[in-house]
């Protein structure tokens, strides 16, 4: 940026420094550009909240996550009672995080809800803008980046201003070659175009989502079929009122005492945690994290049998002892119970201490079968049976070491099962990745074809 910079005072909207020295729009001049105002109108419609009356509100996602029903709520129970109401195909704005892209369609559901003044509800002329267009590019990193400086003003006030907001001007691309052929534009490009194309990218990622969750749900399939695992239930689901004696009373919660108690068999020997397991205990705990240093392994950092790394924490402070040596098995032990990851290499981590450090007896099992074998559903089950707490779930060392999983004599079978696991296994996370390419792509495609491109 030079170091004076003239602005037009027709179109000085805001004194912000920040507003004028940040990049505001980069649109592809290719199409009309078109101020907001021109497609949205304000719509107050006041409603006078009554007691004894009842009320739907709304939440808007950030990120353009969609307008949603919040809750009903009685007139008596809502303390402000002047309103204003929406209707379905509205387009709504929360001022307060317009910046964080909190935009979105009414929709049937939460049609004649009531917003308060901190939500703005405009009318739109959908005769000059596809309102999946206008989700759309809200949604892009140049639109939010907008609402982000225009949402701060001299006073540093974070809310979006509304003669800004409708006086920016996006491209309008005609609506459809109907339209196009009207205007005399290219139709090229068209608003129905662009929405079609981002749905079937979007349509193909779904594709993949399901048929990665399709994919691993044989790896529960085979191991049945390879261990000859079976189920029989011990009583069936109990209802009404119904006696325990206190001795037998190892959890309070109704879903344990209610539920039926499943025993497996299997051709293999059941063995429990406790004959495969040479050391177990817990982790460190850990409240000032480093910057850098050796890597801490939480709860949330312990998947299916992978690492997590979206959002890593060091620490520094740590005994020699607290390292975690190779060939060592991880089991989450509170909140969500039950993950794991056989760690083959030594990568020095250290773990929290809600997470289960052991040494295997490596004569007898192999670490990453007992981790696959860990993380099926004939043992989750065993792990729901043994948890205590319905809030804030947990399990002891002693519960962990009566969990019993069939068990191969020979360690060659259970790497053979291992390493068809892992073919399935790489098949979801390929997968996986193609649906996150997939949507990505679909918001990306879209961006390069709205704004310049240097």
């Amino acid at each position: 940026m030079p170091n004076i910079e003239f602005v037009q005072f027709s179109k000085l909207y805001n004194w912000s420094v920040q507003y004028l020295s940040e990049d505001t729009f980069s649109y592809n001049q290719d199409f009309p550009l078109v101020a907001i105002g021109t497609f949205l109108k304000r719509n107050k419609r006041t409603i006078e909240i009554k007691n004894g009356a009842k009320y739907k509100r709304v939440t808007i996602k950030t990120n353009n996550g969609g307008v949603f029903l919040r809750d009903i709520e009685v007139g008596e129970k809502i303390g402000t009672k002047n309103q204003f109401t929406i209707k379905e195909g509205q387009f709504l704005v929360s001022k307060i995080d317009a910046r964080n892209g909190a935009f979105g369609v009414v929709t049937n559901e939460v049609d004649e809800a009531i917003i308060t003044g901190n939500f703005w509800a405009f009318d739109v002329d959908y005769s000059l803008i596809n309102p999946h267009y206008l989700a759309l590019i809200t949604t892009t990193p140049e639109f939010i980046k907008f609402c982000e400086n225009s949402s701060t003003g001299t006073t540093n006030r974070h809310y979006l201003q509304e003669d800004l907001f409708l006086a920016v001007e996006i491209p309008l691309p005609p609506l459809d070659d109907k339209d196009a052929e009207k205007r005399n534009l290219p139709n090229a490009v068209t608003q129905k175009k662009l929405v079609e194309e981002y749905n079937h990218k979007i349509a193909e990622a779904e594709a993949a989502k399901i048929k990665a969750k399709e994919k691993e749900s044989e790896i529960e399939k085979y191991l049945m079929g390879e261990l000859g695992i079976g189920k029989s239930n011990i009583g069936s689901k109990k209802q009404g009122l119904h006696f325990t004696k206190f001795k037998d009373l190892y959890r309070w919660d109704a879903e344990y005492i209610l539920n039926e108690k499943v025993t497996l068999n299997s051709q293999y020997p059941l063995v429990e945690y406790s004959n495969l397991f040479t050391n177990l205990y817990n982790g460190i705990p850990a409240r000032n994290y480093a910057s850098k240093g050796i890597r801490f392994l939480k709860v949330a950092d312990i998947k299916h049998n992978y690492i997590d790394d979206s959002n890593t924490k060091f620490i520094n402070s740590y005994r020699s002892n607290d390292l975690i040596n190779e060939n060592t098995l991880l089991i989450t032990r509170k909140g969500t119970v039950g993950n794991s990851i056989f760690i083959k290499e030594n990568k020095k981590y250290c773990a929290s201490s809600e997470v289960f450090i052991i040494r295997l007896d490596s004569t007898v099992v192999d670490g990453e079968y007992l981790s696959e074998i860990n993380l099926s559903d004939f043992v989750k089950q065993q792990y729901v049976e043994k948890n205590t707490g319905t809030i804030m779930p947990s399990i002891s060392q002693n519960k962990l070491l009566e969990i019993k999983i069939p068990l191969p004599n020979s360690l060659e079978k259970q790497k053979q099962i291992v390493n068809y696991i892992k073919e399935i296994r790489k098949a979801v996370f390929d997968l996986n990745k193609r649906c996150i390419e997939l949507q990505e792509n679909a918001l990306l495609d879209f961006e390069y074809q709205i704004f310049k491109r240097n």
